[in-house]
This record gives structure tokens, sequence and C-alpha cells, in this order.
């Protein structure tokens, strides 16, 4: 039997919305680094109008908002669709309910970093929530898609599966440890790089010691991309080996990008690619994981292992 088209309609809202939410952290990054935060001094109004008069770092602000309610206004009807349709609800109706619960803590954060005038824990809290929204619309999407395609006959080999949840656990931190160096000004701590100052091994403490706590991670991101790539390059799974080539090309790109922030002093359009590259990484890795996590393991197939569609599981 067909599976139901509701499940290839959710995956395409889930995708959309995925991408909006995308857009809207890489915007976020812009409004950081061109100190706009507090261009709108309350919120939810602007200069206490809904339209304020647009000047630069108004503009930039507001904008932000304007996109992060597209992004309110799809998560909630997303999860409301979900919820109201029951092969989806039976399916997807958790990830719905934890889109709106992340959500409501993301517009309560996004109001504090004004009313707390850029707390940098709020800041990062910010960003860290806005990416588990992210993530989660990820996951949305791509069991959607589970739902609405033929079931892969693959098997997972042992290790892979693992390899991949590391680096996608990294790639997470990584970002978030990024968004704590920006809100506390430590972009430029290091004036140099490999070295800090002309040393390797610099006073771990303040600035520096975040600077290089963020360099570090980042050399462990490479090398746990690198392992994870690796071990789907002469797999079966000709999506799973394209995941891992552009998860290898992303982490590369991101490399050279944090290189370039040290000798460019950080500006706004590196810093915003910076993010976005972050961003799109993590992406990437959370999807395979996915992929691989829904594959049967090797050791337990003798044969081809039939997965059951949504329907007939209820049937």
């Amino acid at each position: 039997m067909p599976a139901s088209p509701s499940f290839r309609s959710a995956s395409r809202l889930g995708l959309a919305t995925a991408f909006l939410t995308f857009c809207l952290i890489v915007i976020g990054s812009v409004v950081r680094t061109t100190g706009s935060g507090l261009a709108c001094p309350d919120w939810p109004l602007c200069q206490g109008r809904l339209i304020p008069r647009f000047e630069f770092h108004v503009l930039i602000e507001w904008f932000h908002r304007l996109v992060a309610l597209l992004v309110s206004l799809s998560i909630v009807s997303l999860a409301a669709w979900t919820l109201a349709t029951s092969a989806l609800r039976r399916r997807l109706g958790g990830l719905g309910v934890l889109l709106v619960c992340l959500l409501a803590a993301q517009v309560l954060l996004g109001a504090l970093t004004v009313w707390k005038l850029l707390d940098p824990s709020v800041v990062s809290g910010h960003l860290g929530v806005a990416l588990l929204i992210f993530g989660t619309l990820v996951t949305y999407t791509r069991r959607a898609r589970e739902m609405s395609v033929e079931p892969a006959r693959a098997t997972r080999p042992a290790g892979r599966l693992a390899a991949f949840a590391a680096a996608t656990t990294l790639t997470y931190l990584q970002a978030l440890l990024g968004g704590v160096v920006s809100s506390r000004h430590a972009g430029l701590a290091c004036p140099d790089w490999p070295t800090c100052f002309g040393e390797w091994l610099p006073p771990l403490s303040g600035p520096v010691g975040l600077q290089m706590a963020h360099r570090l991670g980042g050399y462990l991101l490479t090398a746990a991309v690198l392992v994870a790539a690796a071990s789907v390059r002469n797999g079966p799974d000709r999506p799973l080996r394209r995941a891992g080539t552009t998860a290898l090309v992303l982490v590369v790109a991101q490399v050279i990008f944090g290189v370039s922030n040290v000798y460019l002093r950080t500006p706004v359009w590196l810093s915003a690619l910076h993010l976005a590259t972050a961003t799109a990484l993590l992406g990437v890795l959370l999807d395979a994981t996915l992929r691989l996590a829904a594959l049967p393991r090797a050791a337990a197939a003798a044969g081809p292992v039939p997965v059951l569609r949504a329907n007939q599981v209820a049937s």
C-alpha cells in the first residue's frame, strides 16, 4: 500500500521551516557581530512602535525579529497540523510538542536578551536553543521522509552510527562554544594562529582560555568528521557516502573560515559565514545519523530486513 501523502507534505514543510530557521540563526549572528542587539531597547515592540524608524542597527534587529515571527508561525502551524492529523500524530506528535516547547523557551530567551541587556549567558542560551530547534526540525523532516518512501534494504555496519553521533554532538557543542566566544568578545583574544601570542600553550583563563578551548574543539571536531566520513566512504549507501563527503568539505571550510576570522579581524560577513557553515554541518551530520539509526544492524541481519511502513504498522 502506498504511504500516506501527509508524510510527504510534512517532510516538505519541515524542510522549509528548517531552512527558515537556518536563515534566522545566521541573521542572529549578524545582530551580534554588528552590535545591533539593543537597537530595539524594548520587546516585543521596537522603540515603542510596531514599525520603528529605520536606521542601520534598528533595521538589522527589526528584520531579525520579523524572521523570528515567521519561524514561530511556521513551527506552530507545523505542530498544529501534526497533532490534528492522526497518521502524523502517531509518528511525529512528540516532535511537534517538543518544537512548541523549544519555541516557547526561545521566545522567552529572546525577550530576556533585551531585558538583561545582552547578558552573555542569555545570548549563548538563545543560540543553543535555536540550534536545538533546527536539529529537531531536521529530525522531524527525516522521520517524515522515512514514512513517505520505500524502506531501505541496506544494513548498518557496527561503528558507523557511533562515529556520526559523536561528530554530530561535537558539532553542536562546538557551535555553542563559538557563540560563547562571540558573546564574551573573545574572538580576537589570540591575534595569531596556530599559536596564541606566539605560545602553543598560553594560560588557559579568561578570553584566551575560551578562544583556545574553541580552537581545540575545532581540531577534535575535524578529526571526528574525518573518521565518520571515512567509515562510509566505501559503503553501499550512496546518500551516506554523499553526506560524509559533504561533512568533510564543510568542516575543512569551517577551519579556513575560523583561521581567516583571526587574520581579517572577524568581519561581519565572515562571522556569519562561519556560523552558517557550522549550522549546515550540524544538519548534514544529524540527518546522516538519523538515517543510520533507521537501518537494521548488520550483525542481526542474515538477509534483507524489511522495514514496515507506517500504514502497515497501523493495520
